[in-house]
C-alpha cells in the first residue's frame, strides 16, 4: 500500500460524525489502525463515565479502517455486525483504540478492536468488539 493511500485514510478517517466527536489517528499499516481521543465533558454520561456510544463508535469506525487499507481505491468498507463487551468504566484524560484485520476475505472482513481508557499514563482495557464488514465497490455519489 503507498503512503499517498495512507495519506488519504489519515484524512477519510476524521469527517463528519468521527470529527465531531473528536477522533484522531495515531497510526496506520496494513490491516492495523489505532485511533485516539482526547475525553472531554461531552464525552461523558450521567455517572461520569465515558458513554458506551462515544466508545462503541470508535470501535467499529476504527475497525473499518484497519480493514480499509486492506482493499484498493475502488472499494469502500461498510460495517455488516458488530459486537461490544464492555469491562469496566471508561475514565481519564484519553481514549485508544486498536484495531486489526483477523480474517482478510476478499468481500467480507473481521476486526477486532480493543479500546483502552488512558489515566495518568496508565492504561486500562475497558471494551473489546468484533465487527464484520464487506468491501464494497466506490459509487460516484455526483
Amino acid at each position: 500500500m503507498s503512503e499517498e493511500r495512507f495519506e488519504f485514510l489519515k484524512k477519510d478517517y476524521v469527517q463528519g460524525f468521527p470529527a465531531d466527536c473528536g477522533f484522531e489517528v495515531s497510526r496506520v499499516t496494513y490491516g492495523e489502525f489505532i485511533s485516539r481521543l482526547a475525553i472531554r465533558t461531552k464525552h461523558i454520561q450521567q455517572d461520569g463515565f465515558v458513554h458506551a456510544g462515544v466508545i462503541a463508535t470508535m470501535a467499529d469506525h476504527t475497525a473499518g479502517y484497519a480493514a480499509f487499507t486492506t482493499v484498493s481505491e475502488a472499494y469502500r468498507i461498510l460495517t455488516i455486525e458488530f459486537k461490544i463487551n464492555f469491562f469496566r468504566p471508561a475514565i481519564g484524560e484519553t481514549l485508544v483504540c486498536r484495531s486489526k484485520v483477523i480474517n482478510n476475505g476478499r468481500r467480507i472482513k473481521v476486526s477486532e478492536s480493543e479500546v483502552f481508557a488512558v489515566l495518568e499514563g496508565e492504561e486500562k482495557l475497558v471494551s473489546k468488539a468484533m465487527v464484520t464488514l464487506m468491501a464494497v465497490p466506490e459509487v460516484d455519489m455526483t
